[in-house]
């Protein structure tokens, strides 16, 4: 058998059983007790309804993803890829036009084939407990916006990658690599104003008892506060967060106007000041640095796997050359299933750097405002509110998690980490 055929179905299996592992141990993990720090803070009925959620998403994820391994194995196994390369040759195009039919045929098919679960978990599960208000509407807006987005961007992006690797010889891979850099550099310069209004209104925080908190915090801070702005997230879940975006001049700090109607001023300045805390401690730019490094890598590793035979002969069919050319796009696909367990050990090393960072960004938090308890208010009711898992297992957390458990940060808050 292909030696890269048995890799590429161990990498599809082996991290799915992984996960499947993760996921029962934590509902095993469960808490049947209210934990001390949320006493007073959940009662019964809403913590027993936690614990449902938890129970019902994460069975419900198990079967999505059993279902999608089944259909990816059976896909690769059935030849499918082949069939969809086929389909795109007879076009007649070039290698470029035909290499962004056939990744746009699979883009396509993914989004069909998750489009039944996204259905259900948005208007079932998420509806259930209280938490979806997007409208069938919306959901369709975002779904074809989104794909709309994918094509203005992604198929740029993918054209430039295979007419390097056609045309610029050995040093292909870092001259895509380079172009993909400054792209990923533009877009978190202009997603803030011209992507994301695309799917939420941002509106300029009023003037008001939260403002003047805010504008004194950050010139205390010499933090220059360019752009505050609350979104409308309560128009697709009741689910409450902020976030930072961007740099620069297109530089943003966001609340959800979820966020705002459900905490009082003391707690909305604690949670900025955490996202502000991400800036001053330059995680922002860290994060930049792995990423480009970790780009660098890949493209390097692809630029010894794009053109193998073998990899192409583990996907069924003949994959012929186009004119002088090799199918360099179905190779650029395929190569992204050898990526499986790289991109598990990068998960696992940046999941743990940004707890870090987290934990870093509260006690920033705590220390410039001079009230911890304020964060730790905060980070309790945003749990009640968002049902959350006050006890995930370990190997969860070390393979999903970006943020620490809930009980940890207070922990640490409270001077008890």
């Amino acid at each position: 058998m292909n030696p890269y055929l048995i890799a590429v179905l161990a990498f599809l299996i082996l991290p799915a059983l992984l996960q499947a592992v993760a996921e029962i141990l934590n509902l095993r993990a469960i808490r049947e007790d209210i934990p001390t720090e949320f006493q007073g803070w959940y009662d019964a009925e809403k913590y027993a309804a936690a614990q449902r959620y938890l129970r019902e998403s994460t069975r419900f994820e198990l079967f999505q993803h059993g279902v999608t391994l089944v259909l990816q194995a059976a896909f690769i196994l059935l030849g499918g890829f082949a069939a969809v390369d086929q389909w795109a040759r007879a076009l007649g195009w070039g290698m470029i036009p035909t290499g962004l039919a056939f990744t746009g045929a699979l883009i396509l098919l993914t989004t069909l084939l998750s489009l039944p679960f996204s259905i259900y978990e948005t208007f079932r599960i998420e509806a259930k407990y209280g938490f979806n208000r997007t409208t069938p509407g919306t959901f369709a807006r975002d779904q074809v916006l989104g794909l709309v987005l994918t094509a203005v961007i992604g198929a740029p992006a993918l054209a430039g990658i295979l007419w390097f690797f056609a045309r610029a010889g050995s040093s292909a891979w870092l001259y895509a690599w380079a172009a993909m850099f400054l792209l990923q550099m533009a877009l978190m310069y202009l997603a803030p104003r011209f992507i994301m209004p695309l799917f939420n209104k941002f509106t300029p925080l009023p003037a008001g008892e939260l403002r003047t908190a805010i504008e004194g915090y950050a010139e205390r801070e010499k933090f220059t506060l360019r752009d505050l702005f609350t979104m409308d997230g309560s128009k697709r879940s009741a689910r409450a967060n902020a976030f930072f975006t961007g740099f620069g001049r297109n530089r943003r700090v966001v609340l959800y106007d979820t966020l705002v109607a459900r905490h009082p001023v003391p707690e909305l300045l604690a949670v900025l000041a955490h996202e502000i805390g991400h800036f001053k401690l330059r995680h922002i730019p860290k994060f930049i640095a792995v990423s480009a490094a970790t780009s660098f890598l890949m493209f390097a590793l692809l630029s010894v796997f794009i053109a193998e035979p073998r990899l192409y002969a583990a996907f069924g069919g003949t994959f012929d050359s186009i004119g002088a050319q090799p199918p360099l796009y179905a190779g650029l696909v395929f190569f992204l299933f050898l990526l499986a367990p790289l991109n598990l050990l990068l998960s696992l090393a940046l999941n743990r750097a940004s707890r870090k960072h987290e934990f870093e960004a509260d006690a920033f938090a705590a220390r410039t405002t001079g009230t911890p308890a304020a964060l730790a208010d905060a980070l309790r009711r945003l749990s009640v509110d968002n049902l959350s898992n006050l006890s995930p297992h370990p190997l969860l957390v070390a393979l999903e998690y970006s943020h620490p458990p809930v009980l940890q940060r207070i922990r640490a808050l409270n001077g008890q980490g």
